[in-house]
């Protein structure tokens, strides 16, 4: 798939910058990964019922009641995996701050998702653009500082 490809390029880039594929490298891909999922079952809970009368499937049908137990599962895994790769690659207290903020922006979207609203759903996928400039920010500071 596309976002296969555009994954390889990431570690392919990373590897050619460090001329090393660390091990914790996958720490960050595996968060991502955990991350990109949470997100698009939000979105997919916003076309859940649409989604059903015409048989598409997706992460939100899968789930099912469980799905904000799972997407909290998914964001949870995915700030033990950035806070591990933080360590391994020596991030400061800029990037452990980052991911304090991003697990505050988790909570408030598992908040907006509370009543598996359309609306409310659709805002809690777009906030995911909180959560990535906040990690981003952490990173810039942690280098830049």
């Amino acid at each position: 798939t596309q976002r296969g490809q555009e994954r390889k390029s990431q570690l392919m880039a990373f590897a050619a910058q460090r001329n090393a594929l660390p091990a914790a490298l996958w720490l960050v891909f595996l968060g991502n990964f955990w991350w990109i999922v949470a997100y698009d079952t939000k979105y997919a809970m916003v076309d859940r019922d649409d989604d059903i009368l015409v048989g598409v499937k997706s992460t939100a049908i899968l789930f099912g009641r469980h799905d904000r137990l799972i997407v909290a599962i998914l964001q949870l895994l995915c700030l033990l995996a950035l806070y591990l790769a933080g360590l391994a690659f020596g991030l400061g207290s800029y990037y452990m701050l980052s991911l304090g903020v991003s697990a505050a922006l988790f909570g408030y979207q598992q908040y907006l998702i509370r009543g598996r609203e359309r609306d409310a759903c659709f805002k809690a996928f777009v906030h995911n653009n909180w959560v990535g400039m906040a990690i981003f920010a952490g990173i810039v500071l942690h280098y830049g500082s």
